[in-house]
């Protein structure tokens, strides 16, 4: 991942215009760009906007093979280059905006850094005189309220309602109870909303699916329980815990899947499968999450797996909290990858007639979660979607028994990782060197995974409040429309016609004129190219393809999609 600052040939167009010139004529793959808010605030990282135009030096973030290849997006000049058809041509031309690079940045020399306070000084005195009476906090012109007053700021940062909340309010003194400031409810806020009639949907800032609190004992399910619920389509969460062993931080892997870009019935219910004792600890982080339930058992228990219908969930998750012994680093991952095997041993034959007959499951249903699609779960274990958390990386030669990786393979070229069924710390090593050399790649990551993230959000998670409810206003339900990764299969739906041995790049470029959805890379089948027995349900992802790539029915297509755009026929 690379940014670039895009050439003043870009200057003008929309995201999808200049994500498609990227595409076609300089082979580069554009994810986001950054924008600076008009009232002159911290500049923020926006991924396949929509509309707006892009001022000129803006700067892109791209997929490509070197930093040499992202060179041509800021090279690129339309005077020069409209007729050019080789890539490799899209060299510096003469043409006046590239004598000097905008976004290169000099060195600094000594002097004009030590004139740099006086410069501040200055700007600051300047800022003064320019707005007049308009008051300024940390470079930033303080917003006025209708009424004449200061807006609530917070060093010249806009705060949301539950930064608010945890400050104190502007009462009289003589309503200070023991002459001390009460804490509440910010009174600009108490005018605004009708809290007995107004529900809290989504938490504080808008960015996550919110309920009310409620205690573990409420979301606790028996074996009985949970084979009665009949659930379908959900997340399974195998977690093997001591009641002492140290917190993992379930709620950052639920987080992602409550991210308010997703209508609540698209939200996927979770499953935890493991030790009360040990979630309880936990409980309290998770509290505040819908469509969460806990069965008591093992993960290791085919009777608890089978009541949790593991046959039928979309992913099913292995973790692990326990602390690896020193002894011996193969068998930290021994339970992960028993469980693991556990279920690729399993068959699901008698459950799938089970199901089918069963006529009066539609509430049940319909409690749990999305139940647009009640599909057949696969017969055999080896076909449940599942990954496998390993804290040594060699131990992913235990994972497949019919994988034929030499057990010194790097863990990114083996089977198991390709395919999404493995993941081990040390990936997110190569996220430390990325970040070193573009701070802003990491920024992207996590929006990428964690559905979103505000300075907001993270000031309240670092002050240890927790996700607080939040009343919905304009502001707030803005931040749902966001794009987020989606999939789209080629064997039905608006893309259909693709899958008949179109290339990628008429994907590409189809996918986001008409539908505004940007490709990012392909899901394809192991064995595509076979149709005996022998063949898997396996899958592996290519990023960003080349655009001559030839495509399949089968395939499945990685998309950044829009919060408003995604019909029923592309979900």
């Amino acid at each position: 991942m690379y940014t670039e600052t895009l050439s003043p040939s870009f200057s003008g167009m929309t995201f999808s215009q200049a994500s498609e010139l990227c595409f076609v004529k300089l082979k580069l793959l554009l994810l986001a760009i950054e924008v600076k808010p008009i009232d002159g605030g911290d500049t923020k990282i926006s991924i396949n906007p929509q509309s707006s135009k892009m001022p000129a030096n803006t700067v892109g973030f791209f997929i490509a093979q070197s930093a040499e290849e992202v060179k041509r997006a800021w090279f690129y000049c339309k005077a020069c280059h409209e007729d050019v058809k080789d890539e490799n041509l899209i060299k510096k031309c003469k043409c006046k905006h590239l004598a000097n690079k905008t976004g290169a940045t000099p060195a600094t020399p000594f002097s004009a850094a030590l004139s740099k306070p006086l410069l501040n000084i200055k700007n600051s005195v300047m800022a003064k005189e320019e707005n007049g009476s308009k008051p300024v906090m940390n470079g930033r012109l303080v917003p006025i309220g209708p009424n004449g007053l200061v807006d609530e700021t917070y060093g010249g940062y806009h705060i949301s309602y539950e930064v608010k909340k945890l400050m104190p309010t502007n009462k009289p003194a003589d309503q200070q109870k023991n002459g001390k400031m009460e804490v509440g409810i910010a009174d600009d806020q108490a005018k605004d909303f009708d809290f007995a009639k107004t529900e809290m949907k989504y938490d504080s800032t808008g960015m996550f699916h919110w309920t009310p609190a409620r205690s573990i004992e409420d979301c606790i399910l028996d074996r009985n329980q949970a084979a009665m619920t009949v659930l379908n389509g959900h997340v399974v969460v195998c977690l093997f815990a001591d009641p002492d062993s140290p917190l993992i931080g379930l709620r950052n892997l639920v987080m992602p899947l409550r991210a308010s870009n997703f209508h609540y019935h698209e939200l996927k219910h979770v499953v935890i499968v493991g030790a009360v004792d040990y979630l309880r600890r936990e409980w309290k982080t998770l509290q505040n999450l819908p469509k969460i339930s806990v069965l008591n058992g093992s993960p290791l228990s085919r009777a608890d797996l089978r009541a949790v219908n593991v046959n039928l969930c979309d992913m099913c998750v292995i973790l692990s909290a326990k602390v690896p012994s020193n002894d011996d680093p193969t068998l930290a991952d021994k339970e992960a990858i028993l469980a693991s095997l556990n279920i690729k041993a399993m068959t699901f034959g008698d459950i799938i007639t089970n199901i089918e007959s069963m006529g009066d499951s539609k509430d049940a249903l319909n409690n749990m979660g999305d139940t647009t699609v009640k599909r057949p779960g696969p017969i055999y274990g080896t076909n449940v979607p599942m990954i496998t958390e390993l804290v040594n990386d060699s131990n992913v030669q235990f994972l497949d028994q019919d994988d034929d990786d030499d057990p010194d393979t790097e863990l990114y070229l083996t089977q198991p990782f390709a395919c999404g069924t493995a993941f081990a710390v040390s990936v997110l090593d190569s996220l430390m060197s990325t970040t070193y050399f573009n701070q802003n790649a990491l920024t992207l990551i996590r929006s990428l995974i964690t559905g979103g993230a505000t300075p907001e959000l993270e000031i309240i998670l670092a002050e240890g409040a927790g996700l607080r409810g939040g009343y919905s206003t304009p502001d707030t339900l803005s931040h749902r429309d966001r794009c987020r990764v989606g999939q789209i299969s080629l064997s039905d739906g608006p893309l259909a016609t693709f899958g008949e041995g179109r290339k990628y790049q008429d994907l590409f470029v189809a996918s986001l004129r008409n539908y505004g959805m940007l490709c990012i890379g392909l899901y394809r089948l192991r064995d595509a190219a076979l149709t005996t027995v022998d063949a898997t349900s396996k899958r592996y992802v290519i990023t960003n393809p080349p655009f001559d790539f030839g495509l399949l029915p089968t395939d499945q297509v990685f998309v950044f999609i829009h919060w408003n755009k995604r019909q029923s026929t592309s979900q």
